[in-house]
């Protein structure tokens, strides 16, 4: 697997890409650092990466359970240290469910999703982060 970024500006906006597509992720830093507020910043990515693993299991799994999802919508928060490196070290999402859905084999689902197939969550719990999820139904 390999990405490329591209720097696009004389500030710090890079534009991220990947063979598997043809879209572009764009990417800044903070205020503090030149940022322009053009893309999101990469500890944001990293979030979004867990929670974008952790939904597309859950999705999946809930197919096979014959669960009628009609929509999915993901909260994730993290909590950082002080001291830099500025790491993670509580993380926390919500799947919040629209459909026709047992909320015990959803809470099943997310458990799977998130603990066993998600390889982001591995990575990031093997680096000494805690990660909590919920599910709600509505």
């Amino acid at each position: 697997m390999e990405i490329a970024i591209q720097r696009v500006n004389e500030a710090v906006h890079f534009e991220a890409s990947a063979p598997s597509s043809t879209v572009k992720v764009q990417i800044d830093g903070s205020p503090e650092i030149g940022g322009e507020g053009l893309g999101v910043r990469p500890m944001e990515l990293v979030l979004m990466a867990l929670g974008s693993c952790s939904v597309l299991d859950l999705v999946s799994i809930l197919k096979k359970q014959r669960q009628e999802v009609k929509d999915i919508k993901i909260n994730v928060s993290g909590k950082r240290t002080d001291a830099i490196p500025k790491v993670f070290t509580d993380i926390h999402l919500q799947f919040i469910l629209l459909g026709t859905i047992d909320l015990v084999k959803a809470e099943k689902a997310a458990e799977l999703a998130v603990k066993k197939y998600c390889s982001v969550h591995d990575m990031l719990a093997s680096g000494g982060v805690k990660i909590t999820y919920e599910v709600q139904l509505q």
